[in-house]
């Protein structure tokens, strides 16, 4: 038994000097900011620009100029859908978690860097609702996916602890079952970050 243990803290000990020649920078901190979210649609209703949220963390790591960066937070984003005539408003709201997973370089010194950033996330939601000024159409009353998948593309400015980012989401799947065919969400977001270590 013993020297089971020796062998297990030998090959953690090594383990971990390998790891930090691999990854000597390893970054957790707070993110959050705004959104702009829009559906494209097949034109049977156009969307208007809307604001959301979201808040959540991310983790940094990497070597050689070469970073990852995971991330998970929640989000409420929301489209305002109208008909063709503009008779018929439905105000779609979605709480999710979002996990992106970014590849990116950082360029830059003493503290100061620009970031380039892109990668997939896979968006899980919690909650949504509608509220159709008119029930009784069948295009307006959408059945919304628990899950769904876009790609992100981002440019970062990070200074000290402090960091900045503006995102553009690319929606990959349909974010219906029914009621909105062949409709994707992308949006802009704007975030602010904080370094906690």
């Amino acid at each position: 038994m013993k020297k089971i243990l020796l062998s297990v803290a030998v090959l953690i000990g090594i383990s971990s000097a390998a790891f930090s020649q691999v990854l000597p920078s390893v970054q957790v901190g707070l993110r959050g900011g705004a959104n702009l979210s829009n559906f494209s649609t097949n034109n049977t209703f156009s969307s208007e620009n809307t604001a959301g949220y979201f808040i959540g963390l991310y983790s940094r790591f990497g070597a050689g100029g070469i970073h990852a960066q995971p991330e998970i937070y929640v989000a409420g984003k929301n489209a305002d859908l109208k008909s063709a005539d503009g008779t018929e408003v439905n105000e779609v709201r979605f709480t999710s978690i979002d996990v992106p997973v970014l590849i990116g370089t950082k360029i830059g010194a003493a503290g100061v860097g620009v970031r380039l950033q892109t990668g997939p996330m896979v968006s899980f939601v919690l909650d949504q609702s509608q509220s159709a000024n008119q029930a009784t159409s069948k295009i307006f009353n959408g059945n919304f996916k628990d899950q769904n998948f876009a790609w992100q593309f981002g440019l970062g400015l990070d200074v000290g602890k402090l960091g900045a980012d503006l995102r553009y989401e690319l929606g990959l799947s349909d974010v219906a079952k029914e009621g909105y065919q062949d409709s994707k969400m992308s949006l802009f977001t704007l975030g602010l970050s904080y370094r906690l270590f």
